[in-house]
């Protein structure tokens, strides 16, 4: 695998993690925090619960496995994807509008509490 497409997953797993981190067992989100978070290796992490690095590996493949059809059933990461990009849009055309600077004002208003959501 490429350092870019490493860089993908690991960046879409630590997206899904946030989004379904509760989901997981504990084992599962550990060892996903010290590989993906923290950067570990399989053998560190093993060294540290003692137990083979397949074991590690498997367990991550697992979570990992289970983030996916979490995002498949339930969707967040898709529509949190979207409405950000909805969001900048908007912005984009709040910036390059001629409204009245009053209702200028308001949409930017209007638009800082939606990102704050």
């Amino acid at each position: 695998m490429s350092q870019e497409n490493r860089l993908e997953k690991t960046n879409r797993i630590n997206l899904l993690f946030d989004f379904y981190e509760k989901l997981l067992t504990e084992k599962q989100q550990t060892f996903l925090k010290y590989y993906f978070h923290d950067d570990f290796s399989l053998g560190e992490i093993a060294a540290e619960f003692g137990i083979s690095r397949q074991a590690v590996y498997e367990h991550i493949k697992r979570a990992e496995g289970m983030l996916e059809a979490y995002e498949e059933k339930l969707r967040l990461l898709h529509r949190h994807e979207e409405r950000s990009a909805v969001l900048v849009r908007l912005g984009e055309i709040i910036a390059g509008s001629e409204l009245p600077a009053v209702h200028k004002e308001e949409a930017r208003n209007l638009l800082d509490q939606a990102e704050q959501l």
